[in-house]
């Protein structure tokens, strides 16, 4: 399994490889809702968007991720970012995360199309066996994100980690793990595909 920077397009949305080219974009994103203040959650502040940057493309040239940057193809801006991670090339396993979006364009199509085009290019192109999705138990509004997707819940690693946030003090963090696994991606395909194909005839009136 060769994970490469590639670039992904759909309707709503492309994905494009992260490059610093990309911090103004992204600092502007990430203040629409101010989401670092989100105490259950990872988001870099517009000030730390260029050391969140250049530690994805760090762990990028290690061969541990691949970082993308959201493109809304309506707005024609930047959305947020998301990533190929924790990837386990011997075992054809990864985990889609450490992603974001702008407040503006949460609970849309975007999250869909996005997670379509990345789960297809794993199951199809890298030959994964599985796909992960790893949350914070206390995320609701990711939880059913990732359940709307198919996947399903494999368990919950309790006092995973040490939650540094300001806000938490120091708060132990459960992990709540999902995965779709290879042969379930058909039905989890044409799943998304349909969901895609109403938001379609929706915006078409």
């Amino acid at each position: 399994m060769r994970v490469q920077p590639i670039t992904l397009s759909g309707q709503h949305v492309r994905l494009e490889p992260l490059a610093l080219s990309h911090l103004i974009g992204l600092q502007e994103a990430v203040q629409d809702g101010e989401l670092w203040k989100l105490w259950y959650t990872t988001v870099p502040s517009a000030d730390g968007m260029e050391a969140e940057i250049q530690r994805r493309l760090n762990l990028q040239a290690s061969g541990s991720m691949l970082a993308f940057t959201v493109i809304d193809l309506q707005q024609q801006r930047i959305a947020g970012m998301t990533t190929y991670m924790n990837i386990d090339a011997p075992n054809r396993r990864l985990e889609i995360g450490s992603t974001w979006y702008r407040q503006s364009v949460q609970r849309t199509s975007l999250n869909t199309e996005c997670k379509r085009l990345l789960l297809g290019h794993a199951f199809k192109e890298l030959r994964c066996i599985a796909v992960e999705f790893r949350t914070h138990v206390f995320n609701q509004q990711s939880r059913r994100a990732i359940e709307r997707l198919g996947s399903k819940l494999d368990g919950i690693l309790r006092q995973h980690q040490i939650n540094s946030h300001p806000l938490a003090k120091q708060a132990l963090r459960d992990t709540c793990v999902y995965s779709i696994i290879d042969s379930e991606w058909p039905n989890v395909k044409l799943h998304l595909d349909h969901q895609l194909s109403r938001t379609r005839l929706s915006s078409n009136g």
